[in-house]
């Protein structure tokens, strides 16, 4: 599993997560997907790598804009994570 930080631009509210949220989930194939305007970053959890053209082009289509993107192998926190 991987994670995906992107930073992101413009966001200002928690309807403009939800909007980058939607955006990602129609775009790439994630397990799971949050955003956070106070931040500055949405947080990708997915099984396989995504395509960084096309998660770039779903956020900058919402009117964001995304300004970096890194990946990092993903550990499940907790008791059953191990």
């Amino acid at each position: 599993m991987n994670k995906i930080t992107v930073k992101i631009d413009g966001m200002m509210c928690g309807m403009c997560e939800a909007h980058v949220c939607d955006a990602i989930r129609g775009a790439c194939p994630v397990r799971k997907v949050t955003a956070s305007h106070s931040r500055g970053e949405a947080v990708i959890i997915s099984e396989n790598d995504i395509d960084e053209a096309a998660l770039r082009a779903a956020i900058d289509a919402t009117g964001y804009r995304a300004l970096s993107v890194t990946s990092e192998p993903y550990k499940k926190k907790g008791l059953f994570g191990r």
